[in-house]
């Protein structure tokens, strides 16, 4: 039985739409269960909240209580920063509001700016998190991935059998198999193939997203503070959703295949001239 023949549940939530597919209904605790899940973690991280934990130390920077994500976001922050050669680094965050893309959405660009050296700014460990300067941490890189795996873990305390969580494009598949379409990034209305997940997660990136202005779009290269001009879009397959986030952003800067072989990860990429690469090892079935 698929896992939408039993219950599915749809909602909104840290700005993008989720889609939960269970064997049986999920019942009124579990919902409350994944409902806290996400609002602790928005909480913590986003940038977009007022409240949040990221804004607190955006307006004056110290030391904290480490939230329950920090070494498994901030280790695999070092891990990207390190196969990217600087592309990837979580101050980010100042440089996407520079160009349009905070908390006010202003999508006014006020020029580019290399993102700041996060590995002398940053500090964590010992349950503490730590920012010498003020600075926006943005985790968005693989923040969403490690949400959908801990919904995945408390929907395993409530529910056996078939399960899929999507969060528009980050999407973990347990207990059977879904065949998933790769939308084209010039053209969703159409495919560049399809990659078939069971146990699994997949997550897609492209720079048709979230883009504003001219040529602007929300994966910027932390070196340059410019978009990435040589990649449109990008597709990972690994066990868990936050390792298949992390590769899905590495294939867009040098150093991102390396990065993925080195984890096991299947992957394919399209270049914005059309042109497709794949890993060796890919089991995706691409269109010619």
């Amino acid at each position: 039985m698929s896992a939408a023949a039993g219950g599915r549940w749809e909602f909104s939530a840290i700005g993008t739409q989720w889609q939960i597919d269970t064997a049986v209904a999920l019942s009124a605790q579990a919902r409350r269960r994944v409902e806290r899940t996400i609002d602790e973690f928005d909480r913590d991280w986003s940038r977009f909240r007022d409240d949040s934990l990221v804004s607190a130390l955006a307006a004056v920077p110290g030391r904290v209580p480490a939230p329950a994500d920090t070494e498994a976001l901030l280790d695999l922050y070092r891990e990207l920063d390190v196969a990217t050669h600087g592309a990837v680094n979580p101050l980010i965050g100042d440089v996407l509001h520079r160009r349009g893309y905070g908390a006010g959405y202003t999508l006014v660009d006020h020029g580019a700016a290399p993102a700041r050296p996060w590995r002398e700014i940053v500090r964590w460990g010992e349950g503490r998190l730590e920012l010498s300067e003020a600075a926006t941490l943005d985790v968005g890189a693989i923040g969403k991935g490690r949400l959908v795996d801990r919904v995945v873990a408390d929907l395993r305390r409530e529910v056996s059998g078939p399960l899929t969580v999507d969060a528009s494009g980050d999407i973990a598949v347990h207990g059977h198999s879904e065949r998933i379409a790769l939308e084209h990034p010039f053209d969703p209305a159409r495919a560049i193939g399809t990659w078939t997940v069971q146990d699994r997660s997949l997550c897609a990136s492209a720079v048709n997203r979230r883009a504003w202005g001219d040529g602007l779009h929300h994966v910027l290269d932390a070196r340059t503070g410019q978009p990435v001009r040589a990649i449109a879009a990008t597709w990972a397959v690994a066990p868990d959703t936050m390792v298949a986030d992390a590769v899905a952003t590495a294939l867009f800067f040098d150093g991102g295949p390396a990065f993925a072989h080195r984890r096991g990860v299947e992957w394919v990429r399209m270049t914005t001239d059309g042109r497709l690469e794949w890993s060796p090892d890919c089991k995706a079935e691409l269109f010619s």
